[in-house]
This record gives structure tokens, C-alpha cells and sequence, in this order.
């Protein structure tokens, strides 16, 4: 039952004649003052000025035709033409009590489900995740969720990259600098450290070469005394001379190409190579697999981009026989509306690129899932980079696909800079969740010391994890934020731990009145909606499939993570001012108790769809 959507409907049907009735009706809101009723019908202003009208007599008129019953009486008119809403208390009543039976909590099925591929998470399998890959998992997951409960067909697909220079980098590393008894008994830990090294053997190609450069390209132009004064200005704060700069780029720059060889043979077919890549790839997986358990993620879809190298050929071909690539530089190259510069799907040297795999996997998809809608989750630095792909797979053939990037932005540390660690490495994805769940523990150890060790210790992993699920998603994902463990777990603010207490806090009331929801629900006794807390309360649950639509529609869970923090304070609110337990009387005591259960179910299912779990206790 969505009463935003009734509404609409109502004013639909009573929109002036002249005008788009669809149009009028989308202009009924939710209030954003209870002085000014429930709900808003703000259309009447636009349509008297197309009509040449008076907006106040206009808006009397529509008063006088639109039929809002049983749900609420005539609306007032309000200001220069607003149509102020108020809900009857008996409706609403009766609405909580219908509810109170209803396992999906009034959230219905969308009269034209679509199938969804939701491309998210994407790591590179031959590093272990990092704080970077947090946004896009928890985000992807949770509007997967949203999507699946509103009735889509939901495919959640993990385009991994398992194909890339990341293991030409390892390879090389296994070849010259392999660890054999730190592989046997790590493995995941030996591949990272192997390809760390690399990375940092390769590092001074990318930060000493372009200043060598410059010095060397005033050598060039027969300028010693000026290139000798540039070197001791770019290398000063190095220590290095100018044989040891020189040294230290070579060496980088040949392993830069040493590891683009293991890649290039890697892709060939090289029987050690790829020997070497079977070998390695189980425990890459392994080690994500554990990340994802914990995390509360899983796929339908986690195909690498070696799963897609063999199409690419393919894909090279039928855009050059459509006339959409052509030849540029030697390079093979789409030009696109989307951006200035052209896009390549291959490279002189015949390798092809990340754009490639790309329109290989949207190909694929079709083909295999025919979907309405994909959708990718990358953060907003590759939003020119889908732009293009998007572009060239219309013109390819897919323009009944709708296509769009959910970009997200960065997380900083306190610094307001990139989140690292104090070494500049980037953090962990596992070792953040550690810290997560032990600061989480030191919370629960301050307020609920009663409990067993086995269920504090469940807990905290919850509340954790949780925690730095919810600081992701409680923000506008277009905006940066900043990391900060101490406000994620704190049990007051916008935060999971917060609603967690308050689901856990419902729960402790049926025990300390001796019954069960479920005793609750099978009785369903009258609910009574006459105390301002009540009806505040018993409208925020009715506002759940309304609070859905627009989540689904902006592709923004903090739409749902406001109405939970919205709800969890009315609740607060209801619970200091109307007792439940102490009720007048004992049919009042029930109606607050089905108050209480819906209210912990709303919690609970919408954390769900956030991908956050409650517990009983805290």
C-alpha cells in the first residue's frame, strides 16, 4: 500500500482539463511541516498560470473535486494555491492494523518489473581489497536489494579483473623475488607481496621519469648549466644523484616491460604462464570469497575479464565492419559524441582495452540475460570512460538497453585527503572491518557487560560491520565523506549502531512484558491512534513502499537511511511520551505493543535492504 501513489491517483483523476494529468499529480508530496497537513498538492500555482487562472480559486475547485476518502476529508487551501492533506486517525489506524499481517510491510511489486544487471564490487583478484572497493560493494548490494523487493528481476554481476598487468606483475615477481615457504603457508599474503614489490620496483618510472625528462630535454637543446640547475631542483628533497636517478628509472622502466611481456604472454596462451595463473587464481578468489561472507555479498554473475579475452576479436571485427571503429595512428579507435577524444578498443600493439571488455560484456549480457537496465557502480572518476562505452554500444545495436553509470565519491581520512594508512599505503578492506568490530566490541563491553561472551562477541562483529556499511550508505553517494570510526559506532546520531539499539530496543520490550510479536500479530488487537507520538509513529510506517520508489528511482540508499534514522527518533519520541507497558489499559498496552513490532520489523527490513543485520540484544 503506497499512499503517496493513492493520492496521486486521486489528484489525477480531478486535474484541471487542459493539462497533462499526470504532470498535476506528480506535484503531491509528503509535507515538510505537520502544521501544513500530510501531504502536499502543489500543482495548482503551475496550472492556473498555464490556464490564465486564479491559483486559489483554481485550487478550491480541485478542493472541491478530488475524493482523498476514506483516507483523508477535502483538502484545505492553503497560501497562493496549495492543497494541504490530513489523514483520518481511523484510516490510519486501520491501515497499521492491515499492515501488522503483512510480511512485506505494505511494499508492493511494481506492475512492469524489469530485469536489472547491477554491476558492482569489480576488484582486481591479485590484491587483496582495499577501503576503495568498500563504496561500490555496499552500495551495489544494497540497490540490489531494493530493487529485488520492489519485484525486479535483480543479476548481480562481479566483472573481476583477473586478466590484467596486476598478474604480469606478479608473475615477473614470481620468476625473480618468490618466497616458496611464505606461499605454501600464505599464499593470498605471498602473491600480495610479490605484486607490491613489483609495483614499487616500477613506482620511479612514474615519479622520477617525467622530471628526468625535462632535465634531459635541456640537455638535448645543449643547455648543461640549466638541466644541472632543474636536476637539484626536481631531486633535491630525493637524495639522489643524477647516476642514481638514472639507475633507478632504468631498472623500473625494465621491469615495467619485463611484467607487460608476462602479461602479453599470459594472454597468448604461454603454457607456464597460464599454468602459473590456474595455480594462482583459487586463493585469489578464496580471499575475496571470505570478504564477501562477511560482508553479506553474494553474485549470480563473476565472470573476469579472461572470461570475456576471447571475444574481444570478435568485437574489434564487427565494430570495423559496421563502419563504428576505424584505424587512427595505428591504433583501433571509436569516435563518440560522449567526449573530445577518440575511444580505443585496440592498441597498436594489438592489445586490447578495458573499453573492449566492456561492450564484450554488455554483448554477453544481452545475449544471455536480455536486460532492461544496467547499471554500474564505479566511482565517479571513470564517468567519462562510460560515457563512451555507453555511446558506442547504442550505436552497436543496444539502444533498447538503458545504460547508466552510479558514480560515488571518494572516502577521506581526517585529513579531508584520501583515506590511508600513515604510511601512505592504502587501507586494507580486512583489516578496516577488524578495527571496525573491535572498536564496535569496546562499545558493546561498555553497555551490555551482562551478556555471554559468545553473544558480545556476535555483536560487535554486527554492530562493526554494520557501521561502516551504514556511514557509506547513509551518505549522498555522489559526496566524498570522511572515515571516522569513533562516529560509526557511537550508539546516538545518524548511524547503524543507533538503529540497531532502537530495532534491539522494541525487542526488550516484549520480554520485559512477557509475550512475543508473534503473539501480537496473531491476536491483532485494535491499534488507537489519539496521542500526537502515535500518530507521528504510526505515519513514518506507513511511508516505507513510498520511501522505496524514491530510493529505487535516484539509485540512492541514504533516501532509505534518512527514513530509518526519521523513524528511529519517532519512535524514541513515542516511547518516552505514550507507556506500553504501563499502559491505561490493557487494550491500549496491546495496540502500543503491534506499534512496537512494526516498528522493529520496519527497522529490520529496511537495515536488510541496506544489508545490515540486527540483533535481539544490546
Amino acid at each position: 500500500m503506497n499512499i503517496l501513489n493513492r493520492l496521486r491517483r486521486a489528484f489525477a483523476d480531478a486535474a484541471p482539463e487542459g493539462l497533462s494529468a499526470d504532470a498535476f499529480s506528480q506535484a503531491v508530496r509528503p509535507s515538510t511541516d505537520p502544521r501544513f497537513g500530510d501531504y502536499q498538492a502543489n500543482g495548482c500555482m503551475a496550472a492556473a498560470k498555464a490556464l490564465g487562472r486564479n491559483p486559489r480559486e483554481l485550487a478550491a475547485e480541485v478542493a472541491s473535486r478530488v475524493d482523498l476518502s476514506p483516507m483523508a476529508g477535502p483538502p484545505e487551501v492553503a497560501g497562493p494555491g496549495f492543497l494541504n492533506v490530513r489523514l483520518i486517525e481511523d484510516w490510519i489506524a486501520a491501515a497499521l492494523g492491515d499492515l501488522l499481517a503483512d510480511d512485506r510491510l505494505g511494499v508492493e511489486p511494481v506492475d512492469d518489473p524489469e530485469t536489472i544487471i547491477i554491476d558492482y564490487s569489480s576488484p582486481n583478484v591479485a590484491k587483496p581489497m582495499h577501503v576503495g572497493h568498500i563504496r561500490s560493494t555496499v552500495i551495489g548490494e544494497s540497490l540490489s536489494r531494493i530493487l529485488a523487493a520492489q519485484g525486479h528481476k535483480v543479476i548481480r554481476d562481479n566483472h573481476l579483473g583477473d586478466w590484467g598487468l596486476q598478474f604480469g606483475q606478479i608473475l615477473w615477481g614470481w620468476k625473480h623475488h618468490l618466497d616458496r615457504d611464505a606461499f605454501e603457508r600464505d599464499p593470498v599474503g605471498e602473491l600480495a607481496r610479490l605484486y607490491r614489490l613489483a609495483a614499487a620496483k616500477m613506482k620511479p618510472a612514474e615519479d622520477l621519469g617525467p622530471r628526468l625528462a625535462k632535465v634531459q630535454a635541456l640537455e638535448s637543446q645543449g643547455k648543461p648549466d640549466e638541466a644541472a640547475a632543474l636536476f637539484a631542483r626536481l631531486f633535491g628533497d630525493s637524495g639522489l644523484s643524477r647516476p642514481q636517478a638514472e639507475a633507478a628509472v632504468a631498472e623500473a622502466l625494465a621491469v615495467a616491460e619485463a611484467a607487460r611481456e608476462e602479461t602479453a604472454k599470459l594472454h597468448a596462451g604461454d603454457p607456464e604462464n597460464r599454468k602459473l595463473w590456474e595455480r594462482f587464481m583459487p586463493h585469489c578468489l578464496e580471499a575475496l570469497e571470505g570478504i564477501y561472507q562477511r560482508l553479506g555479498v553474494k553474485f549470480d554473475v563473476q565472470l573476469g575479464e579472461s572470461f570475456y579475452d576471447a571475444m574481444l576479436p570478435e568485437v574489434v571485427a564487427d565494430l570495423k565492419a559496421k563502419g563504428i571503429a576505424q584505424t587512427s595512428a595505428g591504433a583501433t579507435v571509436v569516435f563518440t559524441e560522449a567526449t573530445s577524444a577518440p575511444m580505443i578498443v585496440q592498441k597498436r600493439d594489438g592489445a586490447f582495452t578495458y573499453a573492449t571488455s566492456d561492450l564484450a560484456k554488455i554483448k554477453y549480457c544481452e545475449e544471455e540475460f536480455d536486460a532492461d537496465r544496467l547499471l554500474y557502480v564505479v566511482d565517479s572518476r571513470q564517468a567519462d570512460h562510460f560515457k563512451q562505452v555507453f555511446d558506442v554500444a547504442r550505436s552497436w545495436g543496444y539502444s533498447s538497453v538503458d545504460f547508466e553509470h552510479v558514480a560515488f565519491g571518494t572516502i577521506l581520512g581526517r585529513d579531508r585527503k584520501p583515506f590511508k594508512t600513515r604510511s601512505g599505503d592504502v587501507v586494507g578492506l580486512e583489516s578496516l572491518l577488524d578495527e571496525a568490530v573491535a572498536k564496535a566490541r569496546e562499545v558493546v563491553d561498555e553497555n551490555s557487560a551482562h551478556l555471554p561472551e559468545q553473544e558480545r562477541a556476535r555483536i560487535a562483529e554486527v554492530v562493526g560491520i554494520g557501521a561502516v556499511k551504514y556511514a557509506d550508505l547513509s551518505q549522498n553517494r555522489l559526496s566524498d565523506y570522511v572515515f571516522d570510526l569513533d562516529k560509526m559506532v557511537a550508539m546516538n546520531g545518524n548511524t547503524a549502531t543507533y538503529l540497531q539499539y532502537a530495532y534491539a530496543r522494541t525487542r526488550s520490550i516484549f520480554r520485559k512484558g512477557e509475550t512475543t510479536p508473534e503473539a501480537i500479530r496473531r491476536a491483532r488487537p485494535p491499534i488507537f491512534i489519539t496521542h500526537p507520538a502515535e500518530r507521528a509513529l504510526g505515519l513514518a510506517l506507513l511511508r516505507l513502499p513510498e520511501t522505496l520508489d524514491v530510493a529505487a528511482a535516484e539509485l540512492k540508499p541514504n533516501v532509505l537511511t534518512d527514513y530509518l534514522f526519521g523513524l528511529a527518533n519517532l519512535f524514541s519520541s513515542f516511547f518516552e511520551e505514550c507507556p506500553v507497558l504501563k499502559a491505561e489499559s490493557p487494550e491500549r498496552r496491546d495496540s502500543r505493543l503491534a506499534l512496537c513490532d512494526l516498528t522493529g520489523r520496519t527497522l529490520a527490513f529496511g537495515l536488510d535492504l541496506l544489508g545490515i543485520e540486527v540483533v535481539e540484544r544490546m
